[in-house]
Formats: C-alpha cells, sequence, structure tokens
C-alpha cells in the first residue's frame, strides 16, 4: 500500500477560477514569504471556466490597477447596451433608462472569463504562487473539527476499484488555511456547509443552468461591445423562467447562451432543447446564419442573491467566490463580487498567519464581507430573483424593477423574499404535456452529443464513476416512475438514459459520465437528491478554449 506523500504550505486554495487566482494573488501582495498552493481540477486554468461573460471591472481594478495593459478582457469595452423581450416572432426593446442604475454596462468589458484566468495565473505565478491544474481536491483534512488542508485525487484507479500499474495516491496538502473557491455546487463546499451548519442562518441556495456557445460570424454583422439580454419566448410556453444572452466580442465572435432557472416545474422541460430553440428565434437567427459554432458548454451559476450568502468562515478554511454565492442575477453578473470576497479573505488569511494565528476562524472576513460593496450590491436586488419566480416573469419582473429603483432611491420595501430548493419544486410527470420539441436542423441547433463534442470533453478510461446513485431501487421508484426520469432532459450533455428493453421490464438507469462537462445540474434537481457529483480523475471533463 502506498503512503501518501504530505506537502506544508502556509495557504491552499481549492479552484483555479477568479476568486481562487485573486485570493492567491493578494496574498503574495501582503505577504511575498508566505508559501501558496493552488489546485485546479482542469487539465490546465481555465479549461473548466464558462461564463458570458460581462465583467464589471470594479474588483479587477482593485487587485491588478494596470490590468489593461496586458490583459486580453480590455479589447472589448461594451459600447452598446440592449435589452429584448421576444415573442415568437418579434421583439420588443426594453428601454435601459427606465431601468436602475445598476443595470447599466457602461465601464464593463465582455470577453473570455477562461482567458481572464489564463491571465490571472501568469500574474501569480510571478509572484510564486505554485499553480497545479490537474489536481482535483478530493477530501478535505479534518482533525478536532478543524480543516487542516486537502488530500488530492487518486490518480490510476480502475472502474471496480483496484489500482492500476500506474496508480499513484492523492497527496496531502496540509496548510495553516484552506480557501474553497470551487464555484458554483462545489463538491467539498458541500461537505463544508454540512459539518459546519453554514446555512442556518440563510436561505437555500438556488440555481440557473448556463448553456453556452461561442460562433464565428460574418464580419458584416458584427458590432464589437454589443450586450444583448433576452426574455420571454421560448421559456414563457413551459411554465420557466430565465432568458438569454448575445455578446459580441472581439475577433467576429459572438458568445451567445441561455439561462434556465432550476426551481422549473415541468419535469419535461429540457433546458438544453430551449437554447436550441431560442436560436431559431428570427432576430437571433439573422446574426447566426452565415457563421460557425466553435464551442460549446455548459455550467450552473448561483441564483439566490444575498439571502442565500452562507457563514463564510470556519476552523481552518473558509469560503469564496461562487462557493459562496455572489452572483447578482439581475446583472448577470458575478465575477467581480467573487473576487473581492477573496481578496478579502486574503486579507483575513495574511493577518491572522502575521498575528501567529493558525488554523482560526475568520470571523473578521466574515464581517468584512457583510460590510463591503459587495454585500451593497446585492442587497438592492435582494427580492428580484424571488419576485420573478413566485410572480411569474411578467408581473414578477415588474415587482422586481419596483424593488430595485425603491432599494436604489433608500426607501426600500422592508421584507426579504425566500427561496425553495431547486430539488422540491419538480411536480408528477402525470400532471403536464411532454413538449414536442422541434428537431435540430443542424446548422443553427444541434442535437446534445453534437455540441459536447466542441467543449472538448474527456475523461480518462476505466475510472470510478463520478457521478454517485446512492439507490438505484429509488432511482426507478420514484425519478422515473413518478417524475417520467427527468435527469435525461434537463442534462446538457446527454449522461443520463432510461433504457427500456425490448420485453417491457424495467428501465436500467444508465450514466455515460465520459460526456459530463461538469455543470453540476444533476446535483442539484435530482428530486431525491440522490445523485451526487464527485471529482473524477485530474484534467478529466471539459477543455474550454476561451469560453
Amino acid at each position: 500500500m502506498s503512503e501518501r506523500e504530505s506537502m506544508p504550505c502556509d495557504v491552499v486554495i481549492v479552484g483555479g477560477g477568479p476568486a481562487g487566482l485573486s485570493a492567491a494573488i493578494r496574498l503574495k501582495q501582503l505577504n511575498a514569504e508566505l508559501e501558496v498552493i493552488l489546485l485546479e481540477k482542469g487539465s490546465e486554468i481555465g479549461a473548466h471556466i464558462l461564463s458570458g461573460a460581462v465583467i464589471d471591472p470594479k474588483a479587477l481594478n482593485e487587485l491588478l490597477p494596470d490590468w489593461r495593459e496586458t490583459a486580453s478582457l480590455a479589447q472589448t469595452p461594451v459600447t452598446d447596451n440592449l435589452h429584448w423581450n421576444l415573442s415568437p416572432r418579434r421583439k420588443h426593446d426594453m428601454n435601459h433608462a427606465f431601468m436602475p442604475p445598476l443595470m447599466s454596462n457602461k465601464g464593463n468589458y465582455t470577453g473570455s472569463l477562461a482567458n481572464l484566468c489564463r491571465w490571472l495565473a501568469e500574474q501569480a505565478e510571478t509572484l510564486g504562487v505554485m499553480v497545479f491544474p490537474g489536481f482535483p481536491a478530493a477530501e478535505v483534512i479534518l482533525e478536532d473539527d478543524t480543516v487542516k488542508g486537502v488530500i488530492t485525487q487518486d490518480m490510476g484507479v480502475a472502474a471496480d476499484g483496484s489500482h492500476k500499474p500506474d496508480y499513484q495516491p492523492g497527496m496531502e496538502i496540509r496548510a495553516k488555511y484552506t480557501l474553497f473557491a470551487e464555484g458554483a455546487r462545489g463538491s467539498l463546499t458541500k461537505r463544508m456547509k454540512a459539518k459546519f451548519d453554514l446555512e442556518r442562518d440563510a436561505q437555500p441556495q438556488i440555481y440557473g443552468l448556463g448553456i453556452k456557445e461561442l460562433w464565428d460570424i460574418e464580419p458584416g454583422k458584427h458590432v464589437p461591445g454589443r450586450v444583448i439580454h433576452t426574455q420571454g419566448w421560448p421559456l414563457s410556453e413551459s411554465g420557466s423562467w430565465g432568458g438569454g444572452f448575445i455578446y459580441h466580442q472581439a475577433n467576429n465572435q459572438l458568445a451567445i447562451g441561455f439561462v434556465t432557472a432550476l426551481d422549473y416545474k415541468n419535469p419535461w422541460v429540457r433546458p438544453y432543447q430551449e437554447f436550441q430553440r431560442w436560436k431559431h428565434h428570427p432576430e437571433i437567427a439573422a446574426l447566426l446564419e452565415g457563421g460557425k459554432r466553435v464551442a460549446y458548454g455548459a455550467r450552473v451559476i448561483n441564483e439566490g442573491g444575498w439571502q442565500s450568502v452562507p457563514k463564510l468562515a470556519f476552523p481552518g478554511g473558509a469560503l469564496i467566490g461562487c462557493s459562496a454565492g455572489f452572483v447578482n442575477v439581475p446583472r448577470i453578473k458575478g465575477t467581480h463580487t467573487a473576487m473581492k470576497s477573496a481578496m478579502l479573505a486574503a486579507e483575513a488569511v495574511a493577518r491572522a498567519i502575521g498575528e501567529g494565528r493558525e488554523h482560526a476562524e475568520l470571523m473578521d472576513y466574515d464581517a468584512a464581507v457583510r460590510e463591503s460593496w459587495i454585500a451593497t450590491e446585492l442587497k438592492l436586488v435582494r427580492n428580484a430573483e424571488p419576485a420573478v419566480a413566485k410572480f411569474g416573469e411578467d408581473f414578477g419582473t415588474i415587482l422586481a424593477g419596483i424593488d430595485m429603483w425603491m432599494r436604489t432611491l433608500k426607501i426600500g420595501l422592508p421584507i426579504t423574499m425566500k427561496h425553495h430548493r431547486d430539488s422540491e419544486t419538480l411536480q408528477r410527470a402525470d400532471l403536464y404535456t411532454p413538449i414536442a420539441y422541434p428537431k435540430p436542423d443542424g446548422v443553427i441547433s444541434f442535437d446534445r452529443l453534437t455540441n459536447v463534442a466542441y467543449s472538448y470533453t474527456n475523461h480518462a478510461e476505466d475510472q470510478p464513476n463520478h457521478l454517485k446513485v446512492r439507490d438505484y431501487d429509488l432511482q426507478y421508484r420514484s425519478e422515473y416512475l413518478v417524475y417520467g426520469g427527468p435527469s435525461q432532459r434537463y442534462c446538457p450533455a446527454g449522461v443520463y438514459e432510461w433504457l427500456v428493453p425490448d420485453d417491457g421490464g424495467q428501465p436500467k438507469f444508465q450514466i455515460n459520465s465520459q460526456n459530463c462537462v461538469h455543470c453540476k445540474t444533476c446535483d442539484i434537481k435530482d428530486p431525491n437528491q440522490n445523485i451526487e457529483w464527485v471529482t473524477p480523475e485530474g484534467g478529466g471533463g471539459p477543455n474550454y478554449p476561451n469560453m
């Protein structure tokens, strides 16, 4: 039996997204002698990063004021801001003059968040941060109810659990402080929330599923810096809600995507097909015709807002970025708030280590977030998502706008609306009629498996399934017989199938884990919370080029 190697450091950061990298940079800015290790499960920094993205540079300005001189994000400032309310054949332009000032994109930039992370990693490594891509953190080292670091994923384990010739046990990374920057629905973050009851005084976190494609379009249709958001059709037809985005980025490239809130009730809804149908709207199809899809991906987004932010600190560790959930849903932005939370955590960690305190509970970090501009911004929109969820997209949007304006004018309503877990909202399949989605045409719309090929997803063969079903009998009795097998519809990568045998016997629940793009939808939407996403072998999953 191989023994695990152990590596000590001052701080280990789990996740190489904007929050994890910002924390690493800030730590080294404050104290160049700190030993900082950053672990990223993707094959390289940026491989698993997917976002719209329109980025508010507020936190980036604070972290690296000279970023515009070398970061590619600076290529495309937002120049034009449109909002469309769609019907099946038409659009209605919503005047931004009637929207609260916080909805403006003036001063923001559109571009690849993955490439921004690659640039941030370069800055971190220049400062001396040890960045290790391809090393997922699989377990937390807990001693005396205190976080003492993490253990990376074992390599070379066969599907049956046996050790292959190239087996290597994971390494212990022992640290004075561990920062969890896994993004939305992190697997270790889930355990920390449960272990330390971090959500005791918060509303449950809720999510949307974001699906995105990159298109190279005809130069004559490209307007660099133009930002378009849509709402209404087609989700209005299925009783769901969400919306689309169209961002004109650099080099005649269009980032288009669609977000479906995962609190939908109808188990026949297919978020992926809603996205494909949306692209056939005349206004959108006109932009895509003559173009070429070059990349595809999917990822869940936190939508709970301020009331769903959990307790952030616990002995020896803290949640930062989207692990905690700082997305501003109406603005469709969370990079700036994620980065700012990471910087505040880094400052608290550096201070604690400087004072000789190790594995402490960083309550000054929690307090700093709740006194920062993160809190100021998110409190303005705290009722936006639940208003739409409760009252529907049309009336709910009006109420959300009124509430945001009143809070902006400092006469906010004295209420904070509540959330319900996305896993609790599905209703029985027999209460709804199956939805007939149009077949993809292979030009503007595509089937799932064809698109998954454009996520460049790969998992090593003969490894344990990283999608764990706790009770297969429950999956059949409830997920299939009661809810009609929604897993095969909500997954944007065709991972789940219910295979009905020719003799009419009991269907088999098949998991095509090699297709998984790590979006985490199954971990969230399964009505019995019977599916758990855990880390696969290092480097597995999507390999996004510039999403």
